[in-house]
């Protein structure tokens, strides 16, 4: 089966040309291509487009009508595939990004801004949840996902260190004492987070690679980082943070880093993610290049907390 579109581009070139012979020098295709084109639509539509002579070749009252319809289609085709060509090289077009509650929140929506001051053609869909979506069958651009990625298809690029601190207010350790080791975590009150991918709101993990498991139990678990963090500010107990959500609070004396006897998880990240395709639209591209030019060397959250 010859194709619709291809046979309409050379209808109009055979109409524009006079000729079969014409067309065909112009498209680059043999004559009898040409002519297999122009009988594959004459016999869809039932009826002749050219008469043909052996001297001559003359569109026909039908032709004409529909020339006109397949210039009008072509015509939208070309600017169509110049507009999908233009996203591919400038940024433009309606951006749909998925982040985790409250990094979205905290660290991606106050840069919104200077994203679109530099790409205004860009219209940015910012959807904070902290569901791990699918972005194929719901139709997102990007995700930003935190912790360690679990395999997938998807083409994955680091943008920053996700660092853990397990933390508390200085009214609660006057309470309660401050924990030396993560075999002192089982005597405190320690308030879990039930989304964590690595581990557990009753097991916490340390080491390099999360190879050390610390059981631990508390009278709050939450499915949300600033939840956690309030309670901790109250002084309700020990809770396993990352420095994007804490260093604020860090900096200002109001929640204390406690350095434990096991080092913290080094494979948790910041990661964008995006769907494999060999030449992403330019917009993806752009958010992502810019989110890891602000990020890079270090996060802003971990500037002057090192």
């Amino acid at each position: 089966m010859l194709d619709r579109l291809t046979s309409l581009e050379v209808f109009a070139k055979v109409a524009a040309t006079g000729s079969l012979s014409g067309a065909a020098r112009a498209m680059g295709l043999s004559q009898t291509m040409v002519t297999k084109h122009v009988a594959s639509l004459e016999a869809r539509l039932g009826t002749k487009l050219f008469h043909r002579t052996t001297r001559r070749l003359s569109i026909t009252e039908a032709g004409r009508s529909y020339l006109e319809s397949s210039e009008r289609i072509l015509a939208d085709m070309e600017a169509a595939d110049a507009a999908v060509a233009r996203e591919r090289v400038e940024p433009r077009g309606l951006l749909r990004v998925n982040v985790p509650v409250v990094f979205g929140n905290r660290q991606i929506a106050p840069l919104i801004a200077e994203f679109s001051a530099r790409h205004p053609e860009v219209t940015v869909e910012l959807g904070l949840n902290d569901r791990l979506v699918d972005l194929a069958e719901e139709g997102w651009d990007l995700a930003i996902r935190i912790g360690k990625l679990r395999e997938s298809s998807m083409v994955a690029r680091r943008l920053a260190p996700n660092r853990l601190v397990v933390c508390a207010a200085p009214s609660y350790l006057a309470k309660h004492g401050t924990p030396r080791s993560v075999a002192d975590l089982a005597t405190h009150n320690c308030l879990g987070y039930t989304l964590a991918q690595q581990a557990s709101a009753a097991e916490w993990l340390f080491g390099a690679d999360g190879e050390i498991r610390v059981q631990v139990s508390g009278t709050l678990r939450a499915n949300n980082g600033d939840a956690l963090r309030a309670a901790t500010l109250a002084g309700l107990g020990l809770s396993r943070q990352p420095t994007f959500i804490i260093a604020d609070d860090l900096r200002a004396g109001s929640l204390v880093g406690l350095p434990l006897d096991q080092p913290e998880i080094q494979t948790s990240a910041v990661h964008a993610v995006y769907l494999p395709d060999r030449r992403p639209p330019a917009k993806v591209r752009a958010f992502i290049d810019f989110l890891a030019a602000r990020f890079a060397p270090d996060p802003p959250w971990d500037r002057e907390l090192l």
